[in-house]
């Protein structure tokens, strides 16, 4: 336990955790994996045990502990090796709630915030678009105000829980003349005439639920507005923080938990006479592997301290998925190489964990947009600041 980091608290959550996703979420991942298909009752039971809550007001029914009991469920959510369900979760608690948590009123905080956490309503963030993809001031969604209604028109895709929804976290252009400074977020209910959901067909996360939404001339309640009219930019901006820090915990968990597999299987594994953790070439990769990791590891702890003490960490958080997800695509294409023909087949874990992995550069802003975002803060001293509500 590292204890600049962890509690003894923090460590008793971590095994109660462990226990719960061993009992009631490992014996269904084969077969949500099979359909595509996350079953509604696992829902409930993370309302249940409080899991949606971690970081929640205690008034809407959180808990309001610290950001390092999330740093430990994202952990142990990437060691139960499905992508896909790992992003159904967070991106319900993580990505809609947090909206819901900073830009919404009392009001729709007791409609929906309350029920998310108790596992009650699905929530999903609506952000990219199929002609914009990472290029957030260029999307097209429109939302026109009409008397005491706004109504949307446009289009979203890659959308984590699409489907499953009960509600949508929408940004959309309610200034379009003004690009980015004409942007507000919106709240979505999927009882809302004019919304339709396709579900995609991806490479990896096969577990979880992404889908393209239209939304055809949908008339919404002017309260259901998030925050101030022309702000959802910057409140984006704000949260890609948290979201750009939870991809590279993912990324530095994911390959842990390759790289132990990866051990395991060369201490049982023999070859010429030995087994495969005795040969020099592969315990020097594994030892450069595991260097890597946690170099990273602790960059991401040490960001999460900052965060979670109030800081505006855009251009570390966004450092942490850059280099985080490229290390753990290649940890892992390492580790699949460590068990030979076996890691090509897809009874081993390291063949799903390998196409899963592949979505880290890509989404949550590319990492060719990173790149771009973090060259504008180090090279032409480019500062974000805070969305004020």
């Amino acid at each position: 336990m590292d204890h600049r980091y962890f509690t003894e608290e923090h460590e008793l959550f971590r095994k109660s955790f462990q226990e719960f996703l061993q009992k009631e979420v490992v014996p269904h991942i084969e077969k949500w994996e099979e359909t595509g298909t996350i079953e509604r009752f696992i829902w409930k039971k993370f309302g249940e045990m409080g899991y949606f809550g971690l970081n929640q007001p205690e008034e809407f029914g959180g808990m309001g502990l610290d950001l390092f009991y999330t740093v430990i469920f994202l952990e142990e959510l990437q060691k139960i090796n499905s992508g896909g369900f790992a992003a159904a979760i967070w991106a319900h608690a993580y990505l809609a709630m947090t909206h819901l948590k900073i830009e919404a009123d009392d009001n729709l905080k007791e409609k929906y915030l309350t029920p998310a956490i108790d596992g009650d309503k699905i929530g999903c963030l609506c952000i990219s678009e199929p002609f914009g993809g990472s290029d957030v001031a260029g999307m097209r969604t429109t939302a026109t105000k009409e008397g005491d209604h706004y109504v949307i028109n446009g289009s979203k895709t890659f959308i984590t829980n699409g489907v499953y929804a009960d509600f949508y976290i929408v940004a959309a252009k309610t200034s379009p003349e003004k690009g980015s400074k004409g942007m507000s977020i919106f709240l979505l209910d999927k009882e809302f005439k004019g919304i339709s959901a396709t579900k995609l067909n991806k490479l990896g996360w096969r577990a979880s639920d992404t889908a393209e939404l239209a939304f055809d001339n949908v008339k919404i309640p002017a309260e259901y507005l998030l925050g101030v009219e022309g702000k959802g930019f910057s409140y984006i901006m704000q949260h890609f923080a948290l979201e750009r820090l939870i991809m590279g915990i993912n990324a530095h968990a994911r390959s842990e938990f390759a790289i132990e597999y990866a051990i395991g299987y060369m201490k049982e594994r023999e070859a010429f006479g030995k087994t495969l953790d005795q040969f020099q070439a592969l315990r020097h990769s594994v030892a450069e592997m595991a260097s890597e990791v946690e170099v990273i590891k602790e960059f991401n702890y040490s960001v999460a301290k900052r965060l979670n003490d109030g800081e505006y960490v855009v251009k570390e958080a966004s450092m942490s998925k850059l280099l985080a997800t490229k290390i753990a695509d290649e940890v892992i294409y390492e580790c699949l190489q460590l068990l030979g023909g076996y890691g090509y087949i897809e009874d081993y874990p390291m063949a799903r964990m390998f196409r899963d992995s592949r979505l880290g550069p890509i989404g949550g802003g590319t990492s060719e947009i990173l790149k771009e975002i973090i060259a504008k803060m180090v090279i032409d001293k480019k500062e974000y600041k805070p969305a004020a509500l």
